[in-house]
């Protein structure tokens, strides 16, 4: 204890009683998942612009190759990536089955982003519950005190309450660290959700025209030309 009546973080958490250990290990748990999504959130880049003006470029000149390969090499670093190769590996499908195979990407995508959120929301309620048992159970033994004292002050009573108050006060602080990290984490994701739905609209609505500019141009070859025969036609005589 030092001069001034203060009291230094170990003495707290010696004064908090046995509630202080699970409250110290969701603050260790907090702190991690919390730092461990920030990372990984970096790490994975979750712009979308300059893939998709990228994609597009590809798009215009039909190569579909050309996009699955730059799409390819990204997709370890750029989990947007993942979502638009989707879109390019099933070009050749119909709209409705482009757009379902780019939904179930983008669900598992957004599934890894969100890793660890459950954990953020279960510790930032199971924290101030936590403390507020230690809170329950350090009054309990204040007020035996109490009950137990020969001579009864305020002092005594003042003493026995701030001590079971101790577990409330990190509990609550751990909780707000929690939320707070949830809320800020989840508002990343569902931008990334929110782009990457407009990007691929934008992109189906370009691989669709896509693939009735190509359908177009094979039916024009498959049509005869002046003075010619049509090879089906022919083939019904013979």
């Amino acid at each position: 204890m030092e001069g001034n009546g203060d009291f230094s973080l170990l003495e707290l958490f010696r004064m908090g009683g046995i509630f202080m250990w699970p409250l110290l290990l969701f603050s260790i748990a907090t702190i991690a998942i919390a730092l461990e999504r920030v990372v990984f959130l970096l790490y994975h880049n979750l712009r979308l612009d300059d893939l998709k003006m990228r994609v597009e470029g590809y798009l215009v000149t039909g190569n579909m190759a050309g996009a699955r390969d730059y799409l390819s090499s990204l997709t370890n670093r750029r989990i947007g990536a993942r979502v638009l190769l989707s879109l390019v590996n099933h070009h050749d499908l119909s709209e409705r089955e482009i757009e379902k195979a780019a939904e179930a990407e983008a669900l598992t995508c957004v599934n890894t982003l969100e890793n660890g959120f459950n954990f953020l929301t279960a510790l930032g309620s199971l924290s101030p519950l936590t403390g507020f048992l230690g809170t329950v159970s350090g009054m309990i033994g204040a007020f035996k005190s109490i009950a137990e004292a020969e001579n009864v002050n305020a002092q005594i009573v003042a003493n026995g309450i701030y001590e079971a108050l101790i577990t409330t006060v990190f509990g609550l602080i751990i909780a707000i660290i929690a939320m707070v990290s949830h809320s800020l984490l989840s508002h990343v994701v569902d931008k990334f959700a929110a782009d990457t739905e407009k990007s691929c609209t934008d992109l189906i609505i370009d691989i669709v025209r896509l693939n009735a500019k190509n359908k177009s141009k094979i039916d024009r070859k498959l049509l005869p030309g002046p003075g010619e025969k049509n090879v089906l036609s022919l083939h019904e005589y013979t």
